[in-house]
């Protein structure tokens, strides 16, 4: 469009960003009451939000925030793995107990933590009683839930209940591994760094040469 070859511009060598950037999807569970947060085939985002900083998890964090999702520095993590996800519970676990968060786990993601000897408060389930793990969302006990569906009817009632609950009391919540650890490298450097707002165009380092050659490019059309 400038009427100027890429060489002429000065774009001789592959750009290499010096930054991360981490898109996010923003979804509208708040205004389909009774909707499940779990993604299915059906669902549509609304737009999306980008985080962008130097370290990964930084631009992570900063995606998060973008789609009202805040994540805490400290407080409790309820964990609810299913079988398929369980091997990479112990490493979750131990991501979040280094930061000095609390486990909290029903009885079969408990029992799992319980043999690796990690320290993890159980919780009743919705159906076998009260206080349940519903109970703690209200009373603000948890202030993040990483939870992998199993997709069998006791998700179906009590999993989709807990996953309501956290979304009307504003309880950030995670349904995968990556999303999880992730999450857990976000809260380490936000523990340690600021979350900083820079412009857009600080993130890009073009060269005096190459401002000069798309200016004059400019002026000429």
């Amino acid at each position: 469009m400038s009427g100027r070859s890429l060489y002429e511009l000065g774009f001789t060598k592959e750009v290499i960003p010096r930054h991360v950037s981490v898109k996010e999807a923003v979804l509208p569970f708040e205004k389909f009451q009774g909707c499940d947060v779990l993604l299915g085939p059906e669902m549509r985002s609304t737009g999306e939000v980008m985080g962008i900083d130097f370290e990964f998890s930084l631009a992570f964090a900063k995606a998060q925030i973008s789609a009202g999702q805040i994540l805490p520095e400290s407080g409790s993590v309820f964990l609810s793995l299913n079988d398929l996800t369980k091997p990479h519970l112990a490493n979750i676990a131990r991501a979040f107990c280094t930061l000095g968060f609390k486990i909290v786990a029903t009885s079969g993601t408990a029992h799992v933590l319980e043999l690796e000897k990690i320290p993890v408060e159980r919780v009743l389930k919705m159906h076998e009683g009260q206080p349940h793990a519903g109970d703690m969302i209200v009373n603000k006990e948890i202030q993040l839930m990483v939870i992998t569906s199993s997709g069998d009817e006791l998700d179906q009632s009590d999993g989709r209940q807990l996953r309501r609950l956290a979304l009307g009391y504003k309880v950030p919540i995670i349904t995968t591994v990556a999303g999880a650890l992730a999450a857990a490298d976000a809260i380490k450097s936000m523990k340690h760094r600021n979350v900083e707002m820079t412009a857009l165009q600080d993130f890009f380092d073009v060269s005096e040469k190459t401002q000069q050659t798309l200016q004059t490019a400019s002026s000429s059309l």
